[in-house]
């Protein structure tokens, strides 16, 4: 049986990006990047997509409790933001000759 070679996928998010949510309850809300998940295709944005969490009794925590916390967002509905304004990106080469991200809407490289 041959087995399938994974590739490293190369996505728009990075960590540390600022998105704006386009698409699902939170559409129109920005935050940052604090994960990405490549092979779910999803990024945890912080403060969005909150969903309530239950944590049984234990040891450290004898009463047990509910958080709210993130959960994946498909990187779909995620566009990431450049001076405050949400924009499609690309690669193309630098000056030094490698691949960087850029902003199709302004042109200027992302980090």
């Amino acid at each position: 049986m041959a087995t399938k070679n994974k590739a490293k996928v190369k996505l728009h998010v990075k960590k540390g990006d600022t998105v704006k949510v386009i698409a699902g309850d939170d559409k129109g809300k920005t935050g940052k990047v604090l994960r990405v998940i490549t092979s779910e295709n999803r990024a945890v944005v912080e403060g969005l997509n909150l969903v309530t969490k239950h944590f049984k009794p234990s040891a450290q925590n004898t009463s047990g409790k509910i958080e709210k916390i993130e959960a994946p967002i498909h990187l779909s509905n995620l566009m990431v933001t450049v001076a405050g304004t949400p924009t499609r990106i690309g690669r193309k080469l630098n000056e030094n000759g490698k691949l960087q991200r850029f902003a199709k809407k302004t042109g200027d490289f992302i980090k």
